[in-house]
């Protein structure tokens, strides 16, 4: 990795102590489903702060469509939710962190609808439950059919805003966490912030919990929102915490794909309906695959319609969704988005192809959020818990989002009484840290240009199947094109985020070229098949040349 991924601790350059300064008891960086359930959590305990990225609400979790998975029926079972889940991570779960999640499953539904979460229910008032790839029963809880993630949203926006000593800070760029000056191994003391009309401000916290998403931004075709870049990826790395299994993104199966339009997911649940996938001549894509069918795990999937694309030469297979009886009723905003193209789901197929969509890879934390820097706790799509594996179950990426949220605000408490490792107490007094960047001696840079770049050769070399010779190539380009993008000091966000995809992608392609087989979502052309050395979470560190290996953990009795 070149060597400016290390030298450069700071984005831009600052004298800390010249900028406004805000204190708060608990920063929480994101503000979809895993920030704002651990704000709620953390105002337990003292004052919070959430940056919201955006002003309108708009996140990965608020686009989320087919519900979430929780064992809340005498018909299934907390223990069969947690076998579905250790199957589909293909050896690389933790079981400790899927039983503490997957456990935590009822209670976190049972608290949205006490919130006031509008979920679907059947004609005698009982949740409509659903079920997607990889369960083994219906267990999926659902809102307005295919707007899940909207009305969980919206339920947790209403609750945080509530709840005495929130605060949100829409519009807000967290460029950098703010660790103790002296080098490495100090805590985290909080974030250095952008707003649109405030300029630069210093937000000091004795906690800080980075839940800011993933990472999709970094492929040409994906299904997350604009600016999914990786940014809480790429401020937890420069301030020294482990990245862990960044090889794992997980490319959805079905998105809708049209030429010139922007790709829209076309929810697991139309196929827990009984849609199939087919292909230009009417065959099956999934019949002899597996034993489930189009319900197969979405890795198994979407690489039978990789193969299938790349046995026809065709550009899109189908989603055969005509014997779904009452599709536009169920499914209102899917529909919605057909008709837009002149497309009925009720007589015409639906073009489709994969699209990067959820990383599993991210911040390592333990079972409860804590990260290796103190002071520092991750959540939801940013983190690296275990729960997933090599590949997420359908629909655990709501429970994951609560369920770590929670943990993390409430574990959080306590750095309340701590001196935070580093001996001051920031929430009192701001503390001398500054930021020396020379002025880069290059000309003007198009940004787009590199982040276009960046973005395709993703897609082309570090997509559902890698190969060594090729992810060789993106690391050299991408080293390249860092030698002349990071020494530069950008004033706009466009800037900073296609800093951060650069530093996130190196991640990512080391990660991948590091993972010598194939395993879940991630498959090497050139290493078929799982390999028992690679049976470990790979651990990658500012600073560090090669990654560190840590054992899978076992539940404990």
């Amino acid at each position: 990795m070149h060597e400016l991924f290390s030298e450069r601790r700071y984005l831009i350059p600052f004298r800390g102590l010249l900028l406004p300064q805000i204190f708060t008891d608990t920063l929480v960086i994101g503000g979809g489903a895993a920030g704002l359930r651990a704000s709620v959590a953390a105002a337990a305990h003292g004052d919070v702060i959430v940056l919201a990225k955006s002003g309108d609400g708009t996140s990965a979790s608020a686009w989320a469509q087919g519900g979430i998975a929780g064992a809340i029926t005498g018909d299934d079972s907390v223990e069969a939710h947690i076998d579905d889940t250790l199957r589909a991570g293909a050896g690389l779960c933790d079981e400790e962190a899927v039983r503490r999640i997957v456990s935590a499953g009822p209670e976190r539904v049972r608290e949205l609808l006490e919130w006031g979460c509008r979920f679907d229910r059947d004609d005698t008032g009982s949740l409509q439950l659903a079920r997607e790839g990889g369960h083994s029963a219906p267990r999926i809880a659902r809102a307005d059919g295919d707007a899940t993630g909207r009305e969980i949203q919206r339920t947790l926006w209403e609750q945080a805003r509530a709840t005495p000593g929130v605060r949100v800070f829409g519009e807000c760029f967290a460029l950098d966490l703010l660790t103790a000056p002296g080098g490495e191994g100090g805590g985290c003391m909080g974030a250095i912030t952008h707003h649109p009309r405030y300029g630069l401000q210093m937000i000091w916290a004795r906690a800080t919990i980075v839940a800011s998403g993933g990472c999709g931004e970094l492929w040409r075709e994906t299904t997350n929102p604009p600016g999914s870049a990786g940014d809480g990826l790429a401020m937890a790395y420069r301030a020294g915490a482990d990245l862990a299994d960044m090889a794992f993104m997980q490319f959805h199966p079905t998105t809708l794909y049209i030429a010139g339009a922007s790709r829209t997911l076309i929810s697991e649940a139309v196929r827990g309906e009984g849609a199939t996938l087919v292909d230009r001549s009417g065959s099956r894509i999934m019949e002899g695959v597996h034993e489930l069918g189009d319900l197969a795990p979405r890795d198994v999937v979407s690489k039978a319609i990789a193969r299938r694309l790349n046995q026809s030469g065709d550009t899109s297979v189908f989603l055969d969704a005509r014997g779904v009886d009452g599709f536009a009723a169920r499914f209102p905003h899917i529909a919605e988005r057909l008709a837009g193209f002149e497309l009925d789901a009720s007589r015409d197929l639906i073009p489709v192809r994969p699209a990067a969509h959820y990383m599993i890879g991210g911040v390592r934390t333990d079972e409860v959020g804590r990260t290796n820097i103190p002071g520092l706790y991750a959540a939801g799509e940013a983190a690296a818990t275990g729960l997933h594996g090599a590949n997420r179950l359908a629909s655990n990426s709501l429970l994951e989002a609560l369920a770590t949220g929670e943990a993390a605000g409430r574990t959080s408490e306590e750095m309340r009484e701590s001196d935070n490792a580093w001996g001051v107490a920031p929430r009192s007094a701001p503390v001398g840290i500054n930021s020396q960047i020379p002025l880069p001696a290059r000309g003007e840079l198009d940004v787009d240009d590199v982040r276009t770049s960046l973005r395709s050769v993703m897609w082309r070399h570090v997509g559902l199947v890698r190969t060594g010779e090729e992810l060789g190539d993106v690391c050299e380009m991408i080293d390249f094109w860092a030698r002349y993008t990071l020494d530069k000091v950008f004033d706009d966000r466009r800037g900073w985020e296609t800093q951060n995809m650069l530093l996130v992608g190196a991640c990512v392609v080391r990660s991948a070229q590091w993972r010598e087989e194939s395993r879940g979502c991630h498959e090497r052309g050139d290493f078929p098949g799982e390999r028992d050395a690679f049976a470990a979470h790979d651990l990658w560190r500012r600073g560090e040349a090669s990654a560190r290996t840590e054992p899978v953990a076992a539940a404990t009795v």
